[in-house]
């Protein structure tokens, strides 16, 4: 143990005799793999931030609208559109298998919206019972639709946050009551806030039962079915069966309307989860190229470690010449350098993961909960263990060579040379 004391310090005094090289040198290697956790932390934080933004309309969920389809089949001019239907989603239910939950959704933005402080002029969504098991709509204050609501025909309603806002204004809006072109609803729930930043669309809107839209506020137009819906919304079985669930529908869906489900202009929709996938693998991709990028760093820096060890092994002839004459063995020389060369980059390495935590504890405390589309970075586990190894990688060759290189001077040569 008194030994292996002595070494350490032996080797921390060889690297305080030169303090400004030493420090230069475990700088760029501590920069270096500062910047790669830095990177790869802000680029997980862009990652999770676009997760929990698709989280926040809802899970593994699929949105199709109504779409374009030839006005008779085989024939590529003359497109007419085609509205979505309540059988539709019907026969989904009952066809797809693949399909475990479905909700259907008309939406209006025409429908003005009075109160006794207030008017306002957002989105009128009439929903069905499951809309909150599939979309992400939690509750603040009151409660969702029920069964009652539909059965006994009630006029109620549920707000969202930001239109409770602009029509209550600070009052209470429980219990009380607005009109809808006219209609007299009252008001039962006021959903919590959902999305970031300006992305608040869906605080804006006003929620009734969707049996209610159908019968006071029905989708009208030329040869438009009297069950029309503007959307509906679903979820695969489980996520790996997206691409099956949406084939399903297609069929269903094209065989309903009279077109080709190969014809993928005839669909309007949108997969989350598809899109959830294509963001990983960019993200992926970036952390791929900044690790390989960052590993490129340390490997150069590893190479700077190895020029200083041979110049201090050249400073240090004579007093490798001298010890190997008074009794020391290759392989104590051997380990004193090698131990230096891993001593310098350890601390590098490890100066350079506590900078890069730091600043992102920093970063964290700074932002907070943002309503931004990315959150804080973070210090990610395996980008750290892969700093880590790379560093002990490096810091084995840059310690090894250079001290075979000492080790292997014979005695009377080092003490001759000037």
């Amino acid at each position: 143990m008194r030994a292996l004391i002595n070494i350490f310090a032996q080797v921390f005094r060889s690297i305080g005799a030169n303090k400004l090289r030493s420090f230069l040198t475990m700088f760029g290697i501590a920069w270096g793999v500062a910047s790669l956790l830095l990177l790869i932390g802000l680029g997980e934080g862009f990652r999770s931030g676009q997760r929990r933004g698709l989280a926040e309309l809802g899970t593994d969920v699929i949105m199709m609208w109504g779409g374009t389809i030839p006005v008779l089949p085989e024939q590529h001019v003359g497109m007419r559109p085609y509205k979505l239907t309540m059988s539709d989603a019907a026969a989904i239910r009952s066809e797809a298998p693949d399909v475990r939950a479905l909700t259907s959704i008309i939406n209006r933005s025409d429908l003005k919206q009075v109160s006794e402080f207030s008017s306002a002029g957002g989105q009128v969504m009439g929903v069905e019972l499951n809309y909150p098991e599939i979309r992400n709509l939690p509750i603040a204050q009151g409660r969702f639709l029920n069964e009652q609501d539909i059965t006994q025909r009630r006029q109620v309603v549920v707000l969202g946050q930001k239109m409770e806002g602009l029509l209550f204004s600070g009052h209470p809006s429980l219990g009380a009551f607005i009109t809808l072109n006219g209609y007299r609803f009252q008001v039962i729930g006021v959903a919590k806030k959902v999305g970031r930043g300006n992305n608040d669309g869906d605080n804006q809107k006003i929620y009734i039962p969707l049996t209610t839209m159908q019968e006071f506020f029905p989708i009208t137009g030329d040869n438009i079915p009297e069950d029309s819906i503007s959307s509906i919304q679903y979820q695969p079985l489980t996520e790996d069966l997206n691409e099956t669930a949406k084939s399903e529908v297609h069929k269903i869906i094209a065989a309903r309307h009279g077109f080709d489900p190969a014809r993928k202009e005839g669909f309007e929709e949108w997969d989350t989860i598809k899109s959830n996938r294509m963001v990983g693998m960019i993200f992926t991709a970036m952390d791929v190229f900044l690790g390989g990028v960052g590993i490129v760093t340390l490997a150069l820096g590893a190479v700077g470690i190895i020029n200083i060890m041979l110049v201090t092994v050249t400073e240090r002839t004579k007093e490798i010449g001298l010890r190997k004459a008074l009794g020391a063995t290759n392989r104590s020389i051997l380990f004193q350098f090698f131990l230096e060369g891993l001593t310098l980059t350890a601390l590098s390495g490890f100066i350079g993961i506590m900078g890069a935590a730091a600043l992102m504890a920093a970063l964290g405390a700074a932002v907070g909960n943002n309503d931004m589309g990315f959150d804080p970075p973070r210090l990610v586990p395996w980008s750290a263990a892969m700093a880590m190894g790379t560093l002990t990688l490096c810091g084995i060759v840059a310690g090894l060579y250079p001290a075979r290189q000492a080790a292997m001077l014979q005695p009377v040569e080092a003490l001759r040379k000037e």
